[in-house]
């Protein structure tokens, strides 16, 4: 029977204390993890409905106008993804896995957050913003490095918009225009974000990690995510064929809620940062 805890959030995180402190725990994060780090969320309470068609894989490649559009959008998102930094729940995050509780993470997330709070296992279900690929040679190179050149490409192009949690802005046709998309330097293939796009697949032998992360934890621990979507519910509900036991912790319900041993409505940095103290304090 699931333990909600959304009227008595003390009495919560002493029971989310309590289950995190038996170690094994594998942690599947999503957006709501990073809306402190003032990122937007896709549903929870700083979420906001998509003003634009998400790019598919398809457009992306088939249409030179769609590749503008993205990476004007994306050109100006970047300047706050880019810039975000880790708050309190990553911090707590990489503190329980050098406590050696957490014993890997897989994250919805694109924005390289729980790295650079100093998480060491993380796989990276939808890919990094902070990384190209070229789709020709399959070359990676630094976002900070095509940054730069689609700065020097565009030099007096410049525009503000709405960013969405993807990463990009909602930018108008007149915005878009004119904009100069710049390809790989080692063969002149298109760039790509290194994400997978709607369309795409992630890599199996990504989703076979993700999977043995889950199946080889004492207990999966959901923070952050509506789990509205496959691409996360599958690693609940795998947890919960194989009888491991299930936290949430989101503002808001998930379509795990169902699964979950311990629910918690409650914002994500001061309840982990409290599970933290609880647990170091023992």
């Amino acid at each position: 029977m699931t333990q909600s805890t959304t009227e008595a959030p003390l009495a919560g995180t002493a029971a989310l204390a309590d289950l995190v402190g038996r170690g094994g725990v594998a942690v599947l994060s999503g957006a709501g993890l990073s809306t402190e780090s003032g990122i937007p969320d896709y549903r929870g309470p700083t979420g906001r409905s998509r003003r634009a068609e998400p790019m598919t894989y398809q457009r992306f490649v088939g249409s030179a106008e769609a590749r503008r559009r993205y990476w004007a959008r994306s050109h100006v998102g970047w300047r706050q993804i880019g810039q975000a930094r880790p708050n309190a729940g990553h911090r707590a995050v990489a503190a329980l896995e050098r406590h050696g509780l957490v014993t890997g993470i897989v994250t919805q997330n694109v924005d390289g957050l729980h790295q650079a709070a100093g998480a060491r296992r993380v796989i990276e279900l939808h890919g990094g913003l902070d990384r190209v690929v070229c789709l020709s040679c399959r070359e990676r190179t630094s976002r900070a490095e095509l940054d730069r050149r689609l700065r020097e490409a565009n030099p007096d192009w410049a525009a503000t918009g709405l960013i969405n949690p993807d990463g990009d802005a909602v930018l108008t046709d007149e915005q878009v225009a004119g904009f100069r998309v710049v390809d790989c330097t080692a063969c002149g293939g298109l760039l790509k974000p290194d994400v997978v796009f709607f369309g795409e697949n992630v890599p199996r032998p990504r989703v076979d990690e993700c999977f043995a992360i889950v199946a080889g934890a004492h207990a999966l621990l959901v923070l952050g995510s509506s789990l509205m979507v496959k691409s996360g519910l599958r690693f609940v509900a795998k947890a919960a064929a194989l009888g491991i036991p299930i936290a949430i912790v989101n503002q808001g319900p998930t379509g795990g809620d169902a699964d979950a041993t311990l629910t918690l409505d409650a914002p994500l940095g001061a309840t982990l940062t409290d599970v933290t103290a609880r647990l170091e304090a023992r």
